[in-house]
């Protein structure tokens, strides 16, 4: 088999490179499986693995899993944790404590579910360094970072292997760090994005810009850049409008999450499609980072009672979301969403790489 993701670093992959520039969003905790990452790769796109949840070990899994089902390029998103942005947030938030009061607020919820919840979780950076020198040793076509700018001696470190190195940015501030520290291209992801917004501190509130605000601001301050557009891309008109507003490609996901090689589970997809969802919102309640799910039960009662403390209510609320999903309640676990998801309905149960091919297809023939 060739390995075609193992390019000298003359030649690390562009957005323009790509058959189609569209990328799979990297969807940790499952929804982006090895098939989907192949079936986007085979498409003319690149797709990535989500290891923000993964070791070391368990990233090298499946990676191996994606080059048994294909020759086409693929990445590899990695989660940028730091202990002292962690503890700084929650120092400003009152300390420590407010994790054990949200675990109090929410604990009926858990009992009801009969899971005991573990009030104090501690930091960890899942297995991040280690990640990251297995990803020199086994490179892979690019790697992205989320929740941080990487250091210049980890992009250069990738870079001399050959991976182009993406930086997902919530803004322009974090755009212009990215390329400062050698970023070959980034993923500008906006308000509108589903699932975590990756603001680079624990404690930052985000904008609420939306995609071809941010697109324009972006290509304003760095016209020579390179770079793909996040955020409620569900069709080919909106694919169509981020790119004449300057983006090179598109990053999607909500509108993946439906297809057959998606890991999303039965509970998820069937949500995706409910009249009764009607508004998906940014929340801390799940994570203690931001992410925008649909709005059940749980994200209407609890929103506002959610500290910034990540990962620890990720670690907190973990057990719980998954005995949720078991018993099939919808109004418990997250149902990440991009703002547009609704108008992702046209592509509910359509394979991959068909979605892919027709979003960038139609796109192109409409800018002609």
């Amino acid at each position: 088999m060739t390995r075609v993701d193992s390019r000298p670093a003359r030649a690390r992959l562009l957005p323009s490179h790509l058959r189609r520039a569209v990328i799979g969003a990297p969807m940790a905790g499952g929804p982006t499986t090895p098939e989907l990452i192949a079936a986007v790769g085979e498409a003319g796109g690149i797709a990535m693995i989500g290891s923000g949840y993964l070791d070391a070990a368990g990233t090298r899994a499946e990676m191996a899993r994606v080059r048994e089902l294909t020759d086409a390029p693929f990445g590899v998103n990695v989660f940028l944790l730091d202990r002292a942005d962690s503890d700084a947030a929650l120092s400003a938030a009152g300390g420590p404590g407010v994790v054990a009061e949200f675990a109090a607020a929410i604990g009926p919820v858990a009992q009801r579910l009969g899971v005991a919840l573990t009030p104090g979780p501690e930091f960890t950076d899942f297995d991040q360094d280690a990640t990251l020198d297995a990803l020199v040793e086994d490179p892979v076509a690019v790697v992205s970072f989320t929740f941080g700018i990487p250091d210049p001696g980890v992009v250069r470190a990738l870079q001399d292997v050959g991976s182009a190195v993406v930086v997902t940015v919530a803004g322009v501030a974090d755009a212009r760090r990215a390329v400062e520290v050698g970023a070959d291209w980034l993923s500008v992801q906006s308000a509108e994005a589903g699932g975590h917004r990756s603001t680079t501190t624990v404690g930052e509130e985000p904008d609420d810009i939306t995609t071809l605000a941010l697109v324009r601001a972006v290509r304003e301050e760095l016209p020579e850049t390179e770079f793909v557009a996040a955020g409620g891309i569900s069709t080919p008109e909106d694919v169509a409008a981020v790119l004449a507003a300057g983006a090179d490609g598109v990053q999607v996901g909500t509108v993946l999450l439906r297809t057959p090689e998606a890991g999303t589970s039965a509970l998820h997809r069937a949500a995706l499609g409910d009249p009764r969802f009607t508004e998906s919102r940014p929340t801390r309640c799940y994570t203690g980072r931001f992410a925008r799910s649909l709005v059940n039960e749980f994200v209407d009662e609890f929103d506002a009672a959610a500290p910034p403390a990540y990962p620890h209510l990720h670690l907190l609320t973990g057990p719980m979301r998954k005995a949720a999903a078991q018993a099939g309640d919808p109004e418990v676990p997250p149902l990440w969403a991009g703002s547009r998801w609704r108008e992702a309905d046209a592509y509910a149960d359509r394979p991959a790489a068909e979605v892919v091919a027709d979003l960038w297809d139609r796109a192109v023939q409409q800018r002609g």
